[in-house]
């Protein structure tokens, strides 16, 4: 076998990731808030971007007072060493860093333990309880655990277990469905014993719609266990749901907007948040002057520049893509921008960036954690993008489309025979769109909605 070695020549493309397109790509993909708490970020670790004054705001006295002499700022600065840009003066515990909390649901029984005369064994037993409650309110871990992690004995657990599932909310403490309702009735007073019946021996039959099953079992009519079964929706299924996890509470702001205005849609993206930023001309102009500043600081400034430039820059490119992204979803979506959900065509990440001429990733960057308000309420711009079904005349139906229509029947059934996987499925069918009972059920879960026999009543 011979061997030689040659130089070969070759051109290829290839991506590299600058400092500068990380950037670039983050603020492109930020939603309004996140962007927003991003800009004061730079605002804080970067002198030479600023905000931009109106210029109705300041008058010429003001700004001649405000005005500094930088270039003998900076040579009283080289009297003392090298600059090295300004140094930002940080409180010790700054009050925008501060956030009000919200009473979680350990807090808020730990209060009620604490009114409690108990022993410091029993409070260090309740502590323990509480810690192990989770969000929806349920005990996660059993009596004979508790004991052998607490090296006490399990009548002792259980008996401060009592006093917990008598705090409030009703229904807290529960180590299953079935006692967290028989908790909620005792604590309401209602001491029926065919609903504790109901609830203790029949809960899961119940559950499956098997009404017919549970009057013969209880030796009731129907119409009953109807009735009963109608009392027990109304108790809560998660009693600590209601409490939050302690987090700070974020609100959905909209990226973009689109209003109907003197009869046609007008696109505004969402700039309320962001504040209107500039160069500070002051530092950009004076380290260009020779001998004004050494090397280094001239490097530094040099260096902030550039980034200042390229955070104003981004921000534009993103305001103007969210633009475009909106413009090509209110040509392909007109019909639900005018008509609601059930007219929402089927789209792809790929048709919206084959439209706006740019790579399928930005489109999904933009779309990504950002929302729209429109005439039928906010959504995710992911939520535009969707599967579809094939319909008769070359036409085709989205996913969201279908659950609208599917809700819509379902509305209108007659609840004593209502309708069942296969027969919504036919009823789409007759309306053109070709859909499999086994999708029909997929949608209906997603939706909340119950099966045939749960939904069923009786008179």
């Amino acid at each position: 076998m011979k061997l030689d070695f040659r130089l070969k020549l070759e051109q290829t493309q290839k991506l590299i990731m600058t400092p500068e397109l990380r950037q670039a790509l983050r603020i492109l993909q930020l939603p309004s808030l996140d962007l927003t708490q991003y800009v004061n970020q730079i605002l804080l670790e970067n002198p030479l971007i600023e905000i931009k004054q109106e210029e109705n705001s300041v008058s010429l006295e003001e700004k001649k007072d405000r005005e500094v002499d930088w270039e003998e700022y900076f040579r009283e600065a080289q009297n003392y060493g090298s600059y090295t840009g300004p140094r930002e003066v940080k409180e010790e515990f700054p009050l925008e860093n501060m956030v009000v909390r919200d009473l979680n649901l350990q807090d808020h029984l730990l209060s009620q333990l604490g009114f409690l005369d108990l022993d410091s064994l029993e409070q260090r037993v309740g502590r323990y309880l509480i810690g192990n409650i989770n969000s929806a309110g349920y005990l996660t871990v059993t009596v004979e655990q508790s004991a052998h992690d607490l090296q006490v004995q399990e009548k002792q657990v259980e008996g401060v277990l009592q006093l917990i599932q008598n705090f409030e909310p009703a229904g807290i403490g529960a180590r299953d469905l079935r006692e967290c309702l028989l908790l909620q009735l005792k604590q309401k007073g209602i001491l029926e014993r065919e609903l504790f019946e109901l609830v203790e021996k029949h809960l899961e039959d119940l559950g499956a719609g098997k009404l017919n099953k549970v009057a013969v079992a209880m030796n009731l009519s129907i119409l009953r266990i109807q009735e009963l079964a109608d009392f027990i929706k109304t108790l809560n299924p998660k009693p600590g749901a209601s409490f939050g996890n302690g987090e700070e509470i974020r609100y959905i702001v909209p990226d973009i907007f689109v209003e109907f205005v003197a009869g046609d849609y007008v696109i505004l993206v969402n700039d309320r948040l962001l504040p209107r930023l500039t160069i500070n001309r002051a530092y950009s102009s004076v380290f260009r002057q020779e001998g004004i500043v050494d090397k280094k600081t001239k490097n530094y400034v040099e260096n902030k520049l550039n980034q200042a430039l390229w955070v104003i820059r981004s921000i534009e490119q993103r305001q103007m893509t969210l633009y475009r992204v909106a413009e090509v979803l209110l040509k392909r979506q007109r019909a639900f921008f005018e008509k609601g959900i059930k007219y929402l065509q089927p789209l792809t990440l790929k048709q919206v960036a084959e439209e706006m001429e740019v790579h399928e990733s930005t489109v999904s960057r933009a779309t990504t954690n950002k929302y729209i308000q429109t005439p039928y309420g906010i959504f995710e711009l992911k939520f535009f993008f969707t599967t579809g079904f094939k319909m008769g005349m070359g036409k085709s139906a989205s996913a969201e489309s279908i659950k609208q229509l599917l809700q819509e029947i379902i509305k209108e059934e007659d609840s004593i025979q209502p309708y069942s996987d296969q027969k919504l499925a036919e009823l789409l069918q007759e309306r053109g769109i070709d859909i499999a009972r086994r999708t029909i059920s997929k949608y209906r879960q997603e939706l909340g909605i119950l099966n045939k026999g749960q939904r069923r009543r009786y008179e």
